[in-house]
């Protein structure tokens, strides 16, 4: 499931925008602009909906700094209606601009077409201060290199890859091992095993991430209620 960060520092529209999106997209709500920088150094996103008109910080500075360090996706959210904000915005780096009121059908219509040119094949992977680099072979989780195995990187890839889905033992011998291959069941609650350890030693809350779903194999749990 994609992630969507939306920054408004309007605490109804930020819960308007998690009820039209939450059925298709887990959200994380924020409502300050400097808080979802920090947010965005140690967490990965498909895309931001971002608010223009906001204290502190409004969502033009916000879309030039993202656009320093990231290349998410952003489409820019505003009561402005003028040609020449909406000119402003899509040169400083927006993706798109969807002027408020808006209908829930075209939201979505938008962020689908925007996450649709975008498209492109993840090589790195974020998760609560893990991150896993497909070309590289490298995790690290808050800085801190954790060495894992070929089978063990896979294997953690996989999960991270398909969040909240069960994988049967067969499915994990046969995506991470391959067909025509002699593995035993026990073979992969050792490499799961192992792999748990090695994110605890790390400080990572592997236990919590990790499961066990008796009678039929892992999944990596991610909570689509957590904002």
């Amino acid at each position: 499931m994609k992630t969507i960060l939306l920054i408004d520092d309007e605490p109804r529209m930020l819960d308007l925008l998690i009820l039209y999106l939450e059925p298709a997209f887990h959200c994380k709500a924020i409502p300050s602009a400097k808080d979802a920088l920090v947010y965005l150094e140690e967490n990965h996103v498909d895309l931001v909906l971002l608010d223009i008109m906001m204290p502190e910080m409004d969502g033009w500075q916000a879309c030039q700094e993202i656009r320093k360090f990231w290349d998410v996706p952003v489409i820019m959210l505003t009561a402005k209606g003028e040609q020449a904000d909406i000119i402003n915005g899509l040169n400083i780096g927006a993706d798109d601009y969807i002027l408020k009121p808006f209908d829930e059908e075209e939201l979505l219509a938008r962020i689908n077409a925007v996450l649709r040119r975008t498209k492109v094949e993840e090589k790195v992977i974020f998760f609560e201060g893990l991150r896993l680099n497909k070309e590289s072979f490298e995790l690290y989780f808050q800085q801190e290199a954790i060495s894992l195995t070929p089978k063990e990187f896979a294997m953690l890839a996989l999960f991270l890859d398909y969040q909240n889905k069960v994988f049967s033992r067969e499915h994990l011998i046969s995506t991470v091992w391959g067909y025509n291959v002699s593995i035993e069941d026990r073979t992969i609650d050792s490499h799961v095993r192992n792999l748990r350890e090695k994110l605890r030693k790390s400080g990572f809350p592997a236990d919590e991430y990790l499961q066990t779903v008796w009678g039929i194999g892992y999944k990596w749990h991610r909570s689509v209620n957590r904002k």
